[in-house]
C-alpha cells in the first residue's frame, strides 16, 4: 500500500474534476480525498495499490473535458491506512 498527494493545476475548477477523480478512484476501490485549493488546484490524496494509484496520476495528467491540466505535482509516501472510502473534500 502507497499513499501520493497530488497537486493539479491548470483550469481545473469548475469543471467537474473532483467528480472525475472521485469516479476513478471508486473504480479501483482507493481511499482518499480530492478537494479545490484556494489557490485555483485541485489537491488529491489516495492511498492503496501502486499500480492503481498510477493509473489515477495518468488519467489527472490529461483531465476530464474542457479541464487543462498545466501541471500534476507528485509527492509519495507509505500509506497510514486512515481513510475507509474515497471523498470529495470542501474547505
Amino acid at each position: 500500500m502507497v499513499r501520493v498527494h497530488l497537486i493539479i493545476s491548470g483550469f481545473v475548477q469548475g469543471v467537474g474534476f473532483r467528480y472525475f477523480v472521485k469516479q476513478k478512484a471508486d473504480e479501483l476501490a482507493l481511499t482518499g480525498w480530492v478537494r479545490n485549493t484556494p489557490e485555483g488546484n485541485v489537491e488529491v490524496v489516495l492511498e492503496g495499490d501502486e499500480k492503481k494509484l498510477e493509473e489515477v496520476i495518468a488519467v489527472c495528467r490529461e483531465g476530464p473535458p474542457p479541464a487543462s491540466v498545466k501541471n500534476v505535482s507528485v509527492e509519495e509516501s507509505e500509506a497510514t491506512g486512515e481513510f475507509r472510502s474515497f471523498e470529495i473534500a470542501y474547505s
